[in-house]
């Protein structure tokens, strides 16, 4: 909240013992103080966790046989529909133009429902729930298609806004590529067969192995080595 950070909830193992959706829902809302709207519910629970129910396409993911968009089963009918009324209210909420088509209509469309959970993820007023359990990869995908759904790009959200390291100015850099190079090392860490790791974020401009850029903790001049693509832990 502090830094206004959009963000996703996944409740996971809902194949565990004890594993209650609509609890841990109601705990992120009461707890956390988010306003927790889920677009997916769970397909069972426990042990006959089977899948889910996602509430934006109104079709059901069983895992368990592999039929991922199926009808939605006749026994999750009505708590779909009371979650998806939920969803509804939720989405019209986040612009008075969807406020406007849902009261006229009494519906949203799939790219409205998106258009308003984006929306809405952004700016900070909801924060969409999916679940699963991720160790036996059952709703996994469905959270990183999420992930690039409703999470925002770096076009989205406003430039970064820093000290100048000169003059102690406060400037602005928007993710540009041709603007000054500016980066965040947000963490260190040493590798027994290349040695001290830097993982930066970089906020503006452009860099290659050879630049030499600005320390703004020690106010010195440093020269990029080796530049590195991590993947889990491969380089």
């Amino acid at each position: 909240d502090r830094y206004r950070v959009p963000r996703i909830a996944f409740i996971n193992n809902m194949d565990r013992i004890g594993a209650n959706f609509a609890g841990v829902v109601d705990q992120i809302r009461n707890k956390l103080k988010s306003n927790a709207v889920p677009v997916q519910i769970p397909l069972g629970s426990e042990e006959g966790f089977a899948g889910l129910i996602d509430l934006v396409r109104l079709k059901a993911y069983r895992y368990v046989e592999e039929t991922l968009g199926e009808e939605i089963p006749e026994e999750f009918r009505a708590e779909t529909e009371e979650y998806r009324e939920r969803l509804l209210e939720a989405v019209a909420e986040t612009s008075e133009g969807l406020l406007d088509h849902y009261l006229g209509e009494g519906t949203l469309g799939e790219e409205q429902i998106r258009a308003g959970l984006r929306e809405g993820t952004i700016n900070g007023s909801l924060v969409p729930v999916l679940c699963g359990s991720a160790f036996k990869n059952k709703g996994v995908q469905p959270l990183l298609d999420a992930v690039v759904e409703y999470m925002p790009s770096p076009l989205d959200v406003p430039p970064i806004e820093g000290f100048s390291p000169d003059s102690s100015n406060v400037e602005v850099r928007p993710a540009d590529d041709d603007k000054p190079f500016a980066a965040l090392v947000f963490k260190i860490m040493t590798d027994p067969f290349v040695g001290q790791l830097s993982f930066i974020r970089i906020y503006s401009g452009s860099i290659a192995t050879g630049n030499s850029v600005i320390n703004a903790v020690s106010g010195k001049s440093e020269r990029i080595g080796r530049l590195l693509k991590m993947h889990a832990n491969k380089r």
